[in-house]
């Protein structure tokens, strides 16, 4: 037999063996993926997609994708080296590194405006946004989903891979409202975002669609389908073999598991939860999962357990930033502390919970607010106004040198075509101007300062009354509507689902001043899809508001406005627009008997936006206006059905 000795030395042998074998291995992998990195710099395929289908494997290995950026870089391959910052942004960002991660995604995004790559730089955006939101900067976030959502949608003719972009930026903005507790905006997007997901099968999108789904209907007490949609989520990262995935459903059905006092099973799940997210190393889950874990061990009375997990938690937490995580670590400590009757603890927990949870929120609302109408208004607006006229500069200077080519004696003939090609462009200039123009006009329509003077009255009035959660809901609603108002005037043309959100919104605004009388009511026959229809934006807008003001402002009770949408042919989508008011004819009696008269030029603008956007169709649109009457010809109310000729997305193959 062997004496220990001589098995120690065997044993040793053996090691170097294996550590040899192993380094002599990871050269070759390196080697070969030096000498395959080289072949693909040499081809330089320009297309996102090539791309991913090259590199999937490799994203999440920060070595080899510094390796592709350097290489990248020196062979002056702007496509490869943005790709791989994104793909190391992606990585600092999962190992709670954000300053490193957004230096990276600045960089991509620097490089794909640099070559013109606009499915590069969308994709930079999102993943700006989704870091700004780990850290709470929810403005900032939301900032560059939009962006990302505008060059998005400005794409003519997307491509698959677009629609993948749209279909985050989507979902990452439903995210910014679920932190902003705002549950049913934040199912529309994510609804939105798992259509297109759906469209073309991105397994990853689903799970994660389905489990924001889950998180919204969770916020809004409907425990059953959360847990159903969670499930659904978990299926879907299995199939994809997603370990972190795994470690998020986990911790979500166990905090479902804790709401129904399933204490067990949710302390079963956690635990799993907590080593899945421990071995994809990403902080922010893991200070997630160990909130979870101190409230289920709270529940199960394993105090200190509970207590050092939270603990534990808020290390994480203030180490990286992670305030919303730090609050709700802190609310629970406080329960711990409580049920240790530990009262100077536990009001030490409460009032620091409290002061962050309102800079938090404070944050979120008011500087969100005034940041988005200071940012949209004036540097949108200002930067195409500008534009247009350092164009129409440019223009000037070109006519002065045409003058002075006349002076030099150009024949006729050749200064002939250079003025008529002057004329032109000045011509279309013009008309460019005038859209603008008109664009600026229906934002005044829109945002005229007596809608925007009596919503804050309205909302004011519920803080004096101390009704905070209306004040709260209805703020939320006029920020959300002014945002989205400016982000639509900076769109020619907007999807038809955005714009009946929008009117959505408006409504719900309006029916503060009426005492929440009126019952507004939207119908979409199955066979429109109102994401795949563009239509100019804020066009629905006037008709609404002389429904309202002609129509209902004068009746005494049982208000009603019914909008539906229809689409008769390929070629019109059809929008009939009711209310139950007092009739073109009484209105127009009561309008005389008032001494100050209320002017309206929106339905005008919107007949000549119309006009504008129908110029590229062989239909034109149509506008009717139909007097209801009962079966004793009385006045029953009126009707306006608009006929809009259609734009459709087009997809193509990637």
């Amino acid at each position: 037999m062997l004496n220990i000795r001589t098995h120690k030395l065997l044993f040793l042998l053996f090691a170097t063996y294996i550590f040899a074998f192993s380094s002599f291995s990871q050269v070759q992998s390196q080697q070969k993926f030096d000498d395959f990195i080289d072949e693909v710099v040499k081809n330089k395929p320009r297309n996102h997609n090539a791309l991913e289908s090259i590199f999937r494997i490799y994203k999440s290995d920060t070595l080899k994708m510094q390796t592709l950026a350097t290489r990248s870089s020196t062979a002056n391959y702007s496509e490869g080296e943005s790709y791989a910052l994104n793909a190391l942004g992606s990585a600092y960002r999962n190992l709670s590194l954000y300053d490193k991660a957004i230096e990276s995604h600045k960089k991509a995004e620097q490089l794909a405006i640099k070559i013109n790559n606009k499915d590069l730089r969308i994709i930079s955006l999102n993943m700006l946004g989704v870091v700004h939101r780990r850290m709470d900067l929810l403005r900032s976030a939301l900032d560059y989903h939009s962006q990302a959502l505008v060059l998005a949608n400005s794409i003519e003719y997307p491509t698959e891979g677009i629609w993948l972009s749209t279909a985050v930026s989507l979902n990452s903005m439903g995210n910014i409202y679920l932190a902003l507790e705002q549950y049913d905006m934040a199912l529309a997007k994510f609804e939105q975002s798992l259509d297109i997901e759906k469209e073309i099968d991105n397994k990853l999108g689903l799970a994660i669609n389905y489990h924001n789904i889950g998180y919204a209907k969770e916020g809004k007490g409907l425990l059953v389908e959360a847990l159903s949609d969670y499930s659904t989520s978990l299926a879907y990262n299995n199939e994809i073999d997603s370990e972190v995935g795994r470690a998020i459903c986990y911790n979500s059905i166990g905090t479902i598991y804790i709401k129904q006092k399933k204490y067990e099973n949710g302390h079963k799940l956690i635990l799993e939860a907590f080593e899945k997210a421990k071995s994809v190393g990403d902080q922010f889950y893991i200070a997630t999962v160990l909130v979870t874990l101190g409230w289920v061990e709270t529940k199960l009375e394993n105090l200190p357990s509970a207590e050092r997990h939270l603990i534990k938690a808020i290390e994480i937490s203030d180490q990286y930033k992670l305030k919303s995580v730090e609050v709700e670590a802190r609310q629970r400590l406080y329960e711990v502390y409580k049920a240790k009757d530990e009262a100077l603890l536990a009001l030490k927990q409460y009032e620091t919970a409290d002061s962050l949870n309102n800079t938090i929120t404070n944050q979120r609302n008011i500087n969100y607010i005034n940041d988005l109408v200071i940012k949209y208004e004036s540097d949108t607006k200002t930067t195409q106004i500008n534009a247009l006229a350092l164009e129409n500069e440019q223009v000037k200077l070109r006519l002065e040198r045409i003058q002075l080519f006349v002076l030099l004696g150009l024949l006729g003939l050749v200064l002939s075509f250079v003025l008529f090609t002057a004329y032109s462009r000045n011509r279309k200039l013009k008309d460019e101007k005038k859209i603008l123009t008109l664009e600026q006009d229906m934002l005044r329509s829109q945002m005229n300062p007596h809608f925007i003077f009596n919503s804050l009255n309205s909302i004011k009035l519920y803080i004096i009354n101390n009704e905070k959660e209306n004040a709260v809901y209805y703020l939320n609603k006029f920020a959300k509507l002014i945002r989205k108002i400016l982000v639509s005037s900076t769109e020619k043309l907007i999807s038809l689902a955005d714009e009946l959100e929008t009117m959505e919104l408006y409504m719900n605004i309006e029916n503060i001043r009426f005492n929440d009388e009126i019952e507004f009511k939207i119908t979409i026959d199955k066979n429109v899809r109102p994401n795949h229809i563009k239509v100019p934006s804020l066009i629905l807008q006037p008709f609404l508001e002389n429904a309202l003001w002609h129509g209902l402002s004068s009746k005494k009770e049982d208000k009603r406005i019914h909008m539906d949408v229809k689409q008769q042919d390929d070629d019109h989508v059809m929008i009939s627009i009711s209310d139950n008011g007092v009739g073109r004819q009484a209105s127009a009696s009561i309008k005389n008997q008032k001494t100050l008269k209320r002017k309206s030029l929106g339905l005008k603008l919107t007949k000549e936006r119309l006009d504008n956007f129908s110029k590229g169709f062989q239909n034109d649109y149509d506008i009717k206006i139909v007097d209801l009457y009962d079966e004793g010809k009385r006045s029953v109310g009126t009707k306006v059905i608009i006929k809009i000729p259609i734009v459709q997305f087009v997809r193509e193959s990637a």
